[in-house]
């Protein structure tokens, strides 16, 4: 998702879906249309041996989204009811020549995640952009915006403050394995 470029902030919530016919249903019935198509996207968190990215809530990924790749590094959040943290991206032209790069300053791949995502945007309404993201543990929503903005649109969404999720997707995805005591790996499908 892209945070205002201005300030390299990232300001979001997730929110749980039943499944993907309920975000959609509820985007819909919101004025919501989709502003990006439904892409695959697969997702590469790198890592000291360590982890001390992990550790102070700090990433730094490899995203594969359709034929676009990029990297991220996103800071650690501030505490919030919305997850605000400093995010960092550039496009790349190469994923295995980044993952080389970041195999020699030290880091390894330490989690993979992956999921469908479609961009959704309300056409009298600039203020954010909501995704609707469909993952092997769930489908959830993303709202990224200004705080208002996500409140403001959450509340049109049907769900309040109590709905809100600030984890992380590998967050998310430890407390779905423990929850059903599976030994955590990648998040794939």
């Amino acid at each position: 998702m892209r945070a205002s470029r201005k300030t390299n902030r990232e300001v979001e919530i997730k929110l749980a879906l039943r499944d993907p016919d309920d975000g959609k249903r509820r985007l819909r019935k919101a004025g919501f249309h989709i502003s990006k198509r439904r892409v695959f996207e697969d997702n590469t968190v790198f890592d000291t041996p360590g982890l001390e990215l992990r550790k102070s809530q700090r990433l730094v990924r490899i995203r594969r989204a359709g034929r676009h790749l990029e990297m991220t590094y996103k800071g650690a959040p501030q505490p919030s009811k919305h997850k605000h943290r400093e995010e960092l991206e550039i496009d790349i032209s190469s994923a295995e020549t980044m993952a080389a790069i970041l195999d020699r300053l030290g880091y390894r791949p330490v989690f993979r995640y992956q999921k469908l995502r479609t961009e959704l945007r309300h056409s009298s309404d600039g203020g954010g952009v909501v995704t609707l993201d469909e993952t092997p543990i769930g489908a959830y929503m993303e709202l990224e915006g200004s705080p208002a903005w996500i409140d403001r649109t959450a509340r049109k969404l049907g769900y309040s403050e109590s709905h809100y999720i600030t984890a992380s997707y590998a967050a998310l995805y430890l407390e779905w394995c423990r929850r059903r005591r599976r030994k955590p790996g990648d998040m794939v499908f």
